[in-house]
Parts: structure tokens; sequence; C-alpha cells
């Protein structure tokens, strides 16, 4: 089975340099190694000093590059998609993109088509393993809430969306010349719906597919780092190695290098206390840019063994229920009880709104549709403990006569 390793972190920290490590030691071991950028701001080329022009290209035997293009993503293999989304928006949205260019996209999808195409990567067979270089951390959560957040729109609106249009698709057109989405356009978006499901699986999938996050011995990136690790584990995603990039060596020679090997000293502590549960590994500052096929390989002995460092998610998870993974539902004396891990949190809500069950920490909202068994119940209580959330829930009524 093919894996994906997802990289992220603040930005400026060095996650291309490290990632480009991992490709180059995977595929110096034999391992047919896809190299992805998912962030506009491609850099990969610069770190290999190549040009990469968009498609493929070999970087080294068993190691190709690829700075992901969403828009040619779109036109070489979903164009009816893109189409089809149109003219469920409008039919006035669809004739002034004809007008403007045929490759127009809406705003906001360059994401979808990014994930759609990793998918598509992985499905293919092609490569032992896929490295993903994430945009910085921010950006990088709002591309793995994606594929969730669209089918939680499609589950609710698409079903009435598809009967309204069946029966006002006549209507509207004799009356006020306004052109609804035909059947065709209908199924298009039910395909995006599949698509949306299976990607979704896929991303979460433990035994494919695991994040690793680069920070630095310092407050500002650690706190994000943090964050990140929480937000990560809210959306149900494994991270299963954290590396803290630049750390000085022990003896520096130097009073004010040493004040920064002191305060590096702290951090590097309190990250490692943090994430004590999984694996952290110290990369070195290096005095040279990571640039050029040597740079690389000299970063990559830096890393840990090939067989902690490719092993599959699944194996290196710690049996401590707290770290990562997605929420898990069982049965209890009273009713239901869920778990979602959330190390890190410090206040977490919990709110019924129909089917769904809304958790918000901090800023950011998941809504998570309740399984069948739970419709009608009500939250008893709710409680944080030791990083792991947990929401208990009254049996419904029919399941209560049924006892």
């Amino acid at each position: 089975m093919s894996r994906i390793i997802v990289f992220t972190g603040k930005g400026g920290v060095g996650k291309t340099s490290i990632i480009s490590a991992h490709a180059l030691r995977a595929a110096r071991s034999g391992l047919n190694t896809l190299l992805v950028s998912a962030d506009m701001a491609h850099n990969l080329g610069d770190v290999f000093e190549m040009e990469t022009g968009g498609g493929r290209v070999q970087a080294a035997p068993h190691l190709t590059i690829l700075e992901l293009d969403p828009g040619r993503i779109m036109r070489e293999h979903y164009p009816d998609l893109n189409r089809s989304m149109m003219e469920m928006l409008g039919g006035s949205l669809t004739r002034a993109a004809d007008k403007v260019d045929s490759s127009f996209m809406i705003p906001g999808f360059e994401d979808l088509f990014m994930l759609l195409g990793i998918r598509d990567l992985y499905e293919s067979g092609e490569y032992d393993l896929i490295l993903v270089d994430c945009a910085p951390s921010g950006e990088t959560l709002s591309l793995l809430k994606l594929p969730e957040l669209l089918e939680w729109y499609m589950e609710k609106f698409f079903p009435v969306g598809r009967f309204m249009t069946r029966a006002l698709a006549p209507v509207t057109n004799a009356l006020y010349k306004v052109k609804l989405p035909d059947e065709a356009a209908m199924d298009q978006v039910s395909l995006m719906h599949r698509s949306l499901v299976a990607l979704q699986d896929l991303l979460k999938n433990p035994q494919v597919t695991s994040v690793r996050l680069v920070t630095l011995p310092e407050k500002m990136v650690l706190e994000e780092t943090k964050r990140t690790y929480m937000y990560l584990n809210l959306y149900g995603y494994h991270v299963d190695r954290v590396f803290i990039n630049r750390v000085l060596p022990p003896q520096t020679g130097n009073s004010f290098m040493e004040e920064w090997r002191r305060i590096q000293s702290r951090y590097i502590e309190e990250t490692e206390s943090v994430f004590r549960h999984i694996p952290v590994t110290r990369i070195p500052w290096y005095p040279k840019e990571i640039k050029g096929i040597q740079a690389v390989e000299l970063l990559s002995k830096e890393l840990p063994d090939n067989e902690v460092l490719f092993a599959s998610p699944a194996s290196l998870q710690s049996e401590d229920s707290s770290c990562g993974g997605a929420e898990t539902y069982e049965v209890t004396e009273n009713g239901y009880r869920l778990r979602l891990s959330i190390p890190g949190a410090d206040h977490v809500s919990a709110t019924l709104c129909d089917r769904d069950l809304d958790i918000r920490v901090g800023t950011v909202l998941r809504k998570i549709p309740l399984p069948n068994v739970l419709y009608g119940a009500q939250i008893v209580s709710t409680a944080l403990q030791d990083g792991m959330f947990l929401v208990d829930f009254s049996a419904p009524a029919a399941h209560k006569a049924l006892r």
C-alpha cells in the first residue's frame, strides 16, 4: 500500500528543506517517491535548483517532484465538474465565465482541485510514497478541513436542490428565461460528492496518511505548532512526528550564540514535553542554505533511520488514548459517549444543532453529523480530561423502550 505524508508548519520554519530531505532519503532507499508541492508559492524547484514548469520533473533516480497547478488539474481531469458547479450557482455566472476564459475557476476551489489531484496520484499506484509540502499551517488547516466541510454542505442541500431543480426547471426557463442546471450537471455534482467522501476517507486513514509538523525552538513558532496540532486532532488527522529545526550546537564559543542556545534549550524542552506521546526529532542549524541535491543529501543524514521514518503510521501510534485519531462512540450505562482527542485545548464547547454536534475550540467550529442511533438524544454532560473531550448523550426514547 502506498503512503502519504503531509508536512506543515509556520511559514519560514524550513519545512520544504526537511520534506526534500525525506524525499531524497526515500528515493535513495529504492522507494518510488513523489514530492508534491500544494503551496501556491512553490519553491521545490528552488531547493533542487531546477526548472519545474508545472509538470512532473525527475530530480534523482526514483524521485519525481511536482508543483501542483489547480487550474491544470481542473482543465485536464475535471472540466465538467467545474462547469457543473458554476451552473449550480447560476447560468449568468457560466455565461460570464465563457466570455472571460474557459479555464475560469470558482474562487476557493483551487484547494479542492489540488486535493483531488493528490488523491488521483495516490490511486494511480505509480508511487510507493507521496510527500506533500503544504502551505503554512493556517492555510493547511483550511485545506484539510475542506473535504469534510464540502461533504457536510452536499449532504444537507444537494438532495433538496436536485428535487427543486427538477421541479422548477421548466417554469424558470419558460417564465424568466433562466436556465437551471440540467441532469448532467447534477450528476457531475453527485460525482463530486462521492469523490469528497473517498478523499476524506483517504486523508483520515491512519494506515495511509499522516501529518508531520516542523517547528523552531522559539516561543511564537511553538505556540502556533501547538495550536496546529490541536486543530489537526479536532478534525481527526494523525500526527506521527515533530521536527525541531535549526537547533544550535552544544558549544558555540560565542557569548551571543550561547544566550540563544540557552533560550532554545528551554523551548526544546517544552516541545518535547508537549509532544511526549509522539517522536520528536532535532535538526541542527546549518551555516549554509539548503540548495542543491548535495545540500539536501547532507540534511537527509540528520533524519531518523528508514525503519521508523517511513513506517506505517498505525505502527507508530502510541497506546496512549490522547494521541490522534478520529471521533469514536461507545455505549454507556445510560446512553452513549463520544470521545474526541483535542490535545492542548483548555476550553471546548458542544451543542446540538438538528442532527449535528457543533464542537467549538477557540475560533474554530467543527460540525460532526451524528449517527442515526443518536437522533433524538440530548447532551447530558461534557468533560475535557487529559486532552480527550468526552460528550455523554442520553439514550433516545425509542432505544430506552427497547431496553
